[in-house]
């Protein structure tokens, strides 16, 4: 098979493996060399010595997980050993790094003693944060769970047991849901008596399935009262007193089937002897005990999910494991206990229930999600999940007192945890926060008009700004189809949602009315301006130009040429502005904005000058004092063109309007974000720290760099914010999905209060 030969590629080729060791400081001149190592790497040495807890502020400790295995149980390829489980583990450190932001060394120990490998790995607990257990095989990996978390103070996690029976608990609570069954009344069969059959078992008790109505089996058949052989004192708590001896037996009425043993232990007839909607998790990797085609063919009324990802309802334990540790280790829990666990199990189901982001639609080759039988559970690449289950696992560690740093405000938890999504999450975060700040003092909720009302997106997004509190949308459109459109798609949000068609409003005459005596001597007939306001564009920016609405934004239709085409036409920009396209450009570490982006194909000396200082005013909704650079190829005159004195001139203007502003230019772009570039050459230069602002000479190159930035340098980039109108109103390009809409909704919205103040 190709996968064969490409997972070998991928794993050689290069670098050998999957992970190495990042430095997260600078380590260049002999002066970081000191502070890094000796004699500088004494101080916090001295430190920890006096307050061993210094360790969580002066090492990485607090932000380091084990990934400890012997490698007698690795996936389905059985006892391989260390060596060969190692790159599973490699792996699963680049998923705890991926998903949650957590550093790991993977650690292979060559022993199959059980107390060795107890000793070993509790000699560690200086090292790391937490320790999750991986790939070793039952019963022995009970028994070394429970003497660590005895021996340990840090959190140890065997994920083959709790991750899947976390994950499959969640999928449990939403399939009962959905097949309107109650877990105290069901009968449950699982099939697999190892170390996630045990665990699921217990996990689905604590969620109200009934000890005696449950069956376990495994290789031997059912584990009853009295069997002989294949027992242990872990399998010994689910012998039943039933008379099933077979698998086949157990099925039969079963309500719920849940498998982690091995291809192909289900057949057809077993499932068609369960009971109506029969729950069935056939979860054996990498081929499950039944196929997704055959459970379906044999009982159309299956819910169902797997082990893979090509199936619906797939069971992956990297839901749980990453954000279960972010939880832990910043509250740093002392273990991670039962309460925890429940809590991100129902973290998981209530999130399976809300609206789908689009990224995670897009992570799916555009595949549509929404919560019933074919999605019950989250998918890996949605990044809600952080901020759902870590939050959820932390607050259950305070509550369960094994917290050693509890937090004050689990709403300020959940904003740090949106920083490791990426710093435009924080960037936002900290508009959404403002909004609400004035808001509560003026008591004021900026309206919004959204024109496209007949798009799923705008719809979708309507919910999304409601739920944060952060604008009150009004949707224009035919009022019956966008009502069944918002029940179609479970926007409960928008029960009460202002929606307005154009042509049936009480204010569509004295629109066209005003509309026309706006533009009657630029050539517009009465006939005209009443056709135009038919448009829910032209109505959306009469209602903001009226005072009905606060703000406006559209273009998820059309294109940005002509979405800004009737915000020009009615609100027009403010005297001796223009109107301009603003880019925020956001890195790891740092916040740019471009301009102009969308707008002016070659804008004037005094048009570049205005947008300067229009960037600037946009730059405080961000808390970001503003440093321009009027970008060009020469660097202060080395080169002298038409071009290049345009900048030179826009600089001057700039300083003449507002000499409050640090502005410099023309300058290369280098030289703009280079404070070692400027200090070494142009030490004139008024920009000493790097510039935030830069103002490209024409559309050409301000598109071209902001598209650069965004697709080969990693940048997040948010816009385009519209500059220089009357009053608030922005434009999206045609490839937005609904968290642009927004966090556009959220900058419109600071926009509004800072017209009003």
């Amino acid at each position: 098979m190709p996968i064969e030969k490409d997972a070998l590629e991928y794993h050689s080729t290069g670098r050998k493996g999957k992970i190495e060791v990042v430095s997260s400081k600078p380590c260049f001149t002999q002066r970081d060399l000191s502070l890094a190592y000796t004699p500088g790497v004494a101080e916090p040495c001295k430190a920890i010595a006096q307050n061993q807890d210094k360790v969580y502020d002066y090492t990485t400790k607090g932000n380091l997980v084990a990934v400890i295995s012997n490698g007698t149980a690795v996936l389905g390829l059985g006892n391989i050993g260390p060596h060969a489980g190692k790159p599973v583990m490699e792996g699963k450190g680049i998923l705890f790094k991926r998903f949650a932001d957590i550093d790991v060394f993977d650690l292979e120990l060559n022993t199959q003693n059980s107390d060795e490998f107890i000793n070993a790995v509790s000699l560690l607990e200086p090292t790391f944060g937490g320790i999750n257990l991986e790939d070793i095989k039952a019963p022995e990996c009970f028994y070394i769970e429970e003497e660590l978390k005895k021996r340990m103070k840090i959190p140890v996690f065997h994920d083959d047991q709790h991750g899947t029976a976390i994950i499959s608990g969640a999928a449990f609570i939403n399939a009962l849901e959905i097949t309107k069954k109650k877990a105290s009344e069901i009968k449950v069969v699982f099939n697999g008596g190892g170390a996630a059959a045990i665990a699921c078992a217990k996990l689905f008790i604590s969620l109200g399935v009934k000890h005696k109505n449950l069956i376990m089996c495994d290789t031997k058949g059912v584990i009853y009262k009295g069997r002989p052989d294949g027992m242990n004192k872990y399998k010994d708590e689910f012998a039943t007193d039933q008379k099933a001896r077979t698998l086949t037996d157990a099925l039969k009425n079963a309500d719920v089937f849940v498998g982690v043993s091995a291809k192909g232990a289900v057949t057809k007839e077993m499932l068609k002897g369960m009971a109506k909607n029969p729950i069935v998790f056939a979860m054996a990797n990498p081929d499950p005990e039944i196929t997704y085609d055959d459970a379906v063919d044999a009982r159309p009324d299956v819910l169902m999910a797997t082990g893979r990802s090509d199936y619906p309802n797939q069971v992956n334990n990297v839901l749980g494991f990453p954000f279960i540790f972010r939880g832990a280790l910043d509250v740093r829990a002392t273990a991670i206990n039962e309460e925890m666990k429940i809590a991100a199990v129902h973290a998981l189901a209530k999130l399976a229930r809300e609206d789908v982001p689009d990224s995670v639609s897009r992570a799916y080759g555009g595949k549509k999600f929404k919560f019933g039988p074919e999605y019950i559970i989250p998918k890996p690449f949605d990044p809600r999940v952080l901020l759902w289950v870590a939050p959820a696992v932390a607050e259950a560690a305070i509550k369960s007192g094994v917290a050693k740093k509890p937090f004050k405000n689990i709403n300020d938890y959940r904003e740090h945890l949106e920083t490791l999504l990426g710093t435009s999450r924080g960037v936002i975060r900290n508009v959404i926060n403002k909004v609400k700040s004035s808001s509560k003092t003026d008591h004021h909720l900026p309206s919004i008009v959204f024109p496209e009302g007949y798009n799923d997106k705008v719809l979708r997004a309507c919910n999304s700004v409601i739920e944060e509190g952060v604008a009150r949308p009004i949707i224009l459109g035919n009022e019956t189809n966008v009502r069944q459109r918002i029940k179609d798609l479970d926007l409960n949000l928008l029960k009460d949602v202002e929606i307005i068609q154009p042509i049936k409003s009480k204010k569509f005459s004295v629109y066209a009315k005003k509309f026309h005596d706006l533009r009657k001597r630029k050539g517009l007939t009465f006939a005209e301006a009443e056709r135009l306001i038919y448009d829910p564009n032209y109505y959306g920016a009469m209602m903001v130009h009226m005072g009905d609405a606060d703000g406006l934004i559209n273009g998820v239709t059309q294109s940005y040429s002509e979405s800004v085409k009737p915000i020009l036409r009615v609100l027009g920009t403010q005297k001796g502005e223009v109107a301009a396209g603003l880019y925020m450009i956001i890195m790891k570490n740092r916040l740019l904005f471009f301009a102009d982006t969308t707008v002016n194909i070659n804008p004037s000396a005094e048009e570049l000058a205005a947008i300067a200082i229009n960037c600037a005013e946009s730059a405080k909704f961000f808390d970001v004092k503003p440093r321009i650079a009027m970008l060009s190829f020469s660097n202060f005159g080395s080169n002298r063109t038409e071009s290049t004195e345009k900048m030179k001139l826009a600089t001057e203007l700039v300083r003449q309007k507002r000499p409050d502003l640090i502005v410099d230019g023309e300058m290369q772009a280098d030289t703009a974000v280079d404070p070692k570039i400027v200090q070494e050459h142009f030490p004139f230069c008024e920009i000493k720290d790097g510039a935030n602002i830069l103002i490209f000479p024409d559309l050409n190159s301000g598109n071209i760099a902001y598209k650069l930035m965004q697709r080969l340098g990693n940048a997040e980039a948010i816009g385009p914010i519209l500059l220089g109108i009357t009053k608030p109103a922005n434009c999206m390009q045609r490839a937005v999905d609904v968290n642009d809409l927004v966090n556009m909704t959220a900058i419109t919205a600071i926009q509004c209060q800072y017209k009003h103040t």
